[in-house]
């Protein structure tokens, strides 16, 4: 029954994602979450890894956001944009190539789905997710447990060059979407270090 209703999950996440806006495609994601009742339990990691705290010298800034409930380490100097309705919470910019860019995004879910695990697994997620970004390739998958809450990592390489990372967790009663792109493999090489460190900061929370 667990795969049954994961398989759900992620076919209405997947269909979703490529004829909505990015909000809508995770409010289609959480409203399977919600009507997969009797979720079982999940298994967690058991060791905590800290949050990521360097500066890289003075690369990164720390950012908090009061009446959302989350805080990071931004890239300093980049342009910020607030809410774009459908699209994302907080948007960050490269000043020389805008297609250089970290988004932020959250859905409301259900208050009895406390952790991402309820998406799926590691495995199961992440081909779904790369099929969904033009076939493009999976590169590493990742999870961390840091102050009891959960995070899923994914890397992608896709296929007009364009690599990402996305972060996806959910505390408090919402799902919380972050991803990093970089223009092509190249720019890649240049950034992975700074958003490795920018998606490695996120909580989902102010203390």
């Amino acid at each position: 029954m667990l795969r049954f209703t994961t398989l759900n999950l992620l076919l209405a996440f997947t269909a979703a994602w490529s004829t909505t806006t990015r909000r809508e495609a995770l409010h289609h994601m959480t409203a399977a979450v919600i009507a997969t009742s009797a979720a079982p339990a999940f298994a967690l990691p058991t060791e905590e890894t800290p949050r990521v705290v360097t500066r890289m010298g003075g690369l990164l800034e720390p950012y908090q956001d009061g009446p959302r409930g989350f805080r990071l380490l931004a890239p300093s100097g980049w342009n910020k944009f607030d809410g774009e309705v459908g699209a994302y919470d907080v948007k960050w910019q490269d000043l020389v190539d805008p297609l250089e860019q970290i988004k932020l995004s959250s859905t409301p879910v259900k208050s009895s789905i406390e952790s991402v695990a309820a998406l799926g697994t590691l495995e199961e997620l992440g081909p779904k997710l790369a099929a969904k970004r033009n076939q493009a390739t999976l590169v590493q998958a990742s999870e961390r447990l840091t102050d009891g809450i959960l995070f899923y990592t994914f890397e992608f390489a896709l296929p007009d060059q364009t690599h990402q990372m996305l972060l996806l967790t959910i505390h408090k009663s919402k799902l919380w979407s972050l991803d990093a792109n970089a223009r092509n493999e190249a720019r890649w090489k240049k950034r992975s270090e700074l958003y490795a460190n920018v998606v490695g900061s996120f909580m989902p929370k102010l203390t």
